[in-house]
């Protein structure tokens, strides 16, 4: 058995919850928030069979996508530094991350 953790964009929670159901994947949603640009994203937990691991990967990479998007950098007090890192700058956002991690024992009460 394993615990598959997988974080994926907001934009593109509601596909992969869709196709959960339609394969009947049971999953806990959460919602998170990124580290580096403070945007929405969703947690999923899965405890799934190891012959699933698989077939659930490919849905994940299949419904996170990832896309440009401008972010504006923190403002920087110091005259010294390059005046330009104030201007938004284009960064790659979305995708996915995933943890397979091996799970001893499950239970369901």
């Amino acid at each position: 058995m394993k615990l598959l953790i997988a974080i994926v964009q907001d934009k593109d929670a509601n596909r992969l919850s869709n196709e959960f159901i339609d394969h009947d994947i049971r999953a806990t949603r959460l919602s998170t928030t990124g580290g580096f640009l403070k945007s929405g994203n969703t947690t999923y937990m899965i405890g799934l069979e190891d012959e699933r691991v698989d077939e659930v990967l490919e849905m994940i990479k299949t419904a996170s996508h990832t896309r440009q998007q401008f972010m504006t950098p923190p403002v920087n007090l110091d005259a010294q530094l390059d005046s330009t890192s104030a201007y938004p700058v284009e960064v790659q956002v979305g995708g996915a991350t995933v943890f397979v991690l091996p799970v001893d024992q499950f239970h369901q009460f």
